[in-house]
């Protein structure tokens, strides 16, 4: 019975032993963590900017959110990217309703209008269709590079400019769709984000 009792509290105590190094080892590693994902959103968020474009962090000061949403899609924030004080581009993410789930895009837009890249920071498309939104060899998302409000944001089978990303038609138009949202909020909202002056 002694043997037991003795058996019960080592067992107690391992325990006890190993859940408290469990809390340590994760309350040092969260932060390491955090950091680690923050990091990797940065990136994922200024991949659309050219490098050398800017000199300021624009993730540290994002503009304020939108009072008016696009019919389609939500602007979730927006940054302004500047170049010795003088802004050179707006990143908007921006969220769609894909054919799977929402799709998350980084888009930078330069002070002319003119987009200048878009990239997939989340999606939850379909593998192989969809899902290859973001692939890099497939740089399907770089045909709207360059491109303006002007244009005809639809596919070329709906008399558009762009072609449709392979097996994937509802994914493709939900960011054309996106993309072109995003540079009529641009348009609209140019003087805010830019902090144009009237004088200026």
């Amino acid at each position: 019975m002694n043997r037991l009792a003795r058996d019960a509290g080592l067992l107690l105590l391992t325990g006890a032993l190993a859940v408290s190094a469990t809390l340590t080892w994760r309350h040092w590693t969260s932060t390491a963590i955090v950091s680690a994902e923050k990091q990797l959103q940065s990136r994922q968020r200024l991949a659309v900017l050219p490098e050398g474009s800017y000199d300021n962090q624009p993730l540290d000061s994002p503009l304020p959110r939108p009072a008016a949403q696009r019919p389609n899609s939500r602007i979730l924030a927006a940054y302004r990217a500047t170049r010795a004080g003088a802004p050179t581009a707006i990143i908007l993410i921006t969220q769609a309703q894909g054919y799977v789930g929402p799709i998350v895009l980084s888009i930078a837009i330069a002070a002319d209008g003119r987009l200048i890249g878009s990239q997939v920071v989340e999606q939850q498309e379909s593998p192989g269709l969809g899902a290859r939104l973001g692939d890099p060899q497939v740089h399907w998302l770089e045909q709207f590079a360059n491109r303006q409000l002007g244009d005809h944001w639809a596919l070329k089978r709906d008399q558009g400019d762009f072609d449709q990303l392979a097996g994937a038609t509802v994914t493709s138009r939900a960011v054309i769709t996106a993309l072109q949202e995003a540079l009529s909020y641009f348009d609209e909202q140019r003087s805010m984000l830019l902090e144009v002056t009237p004088h200026e």
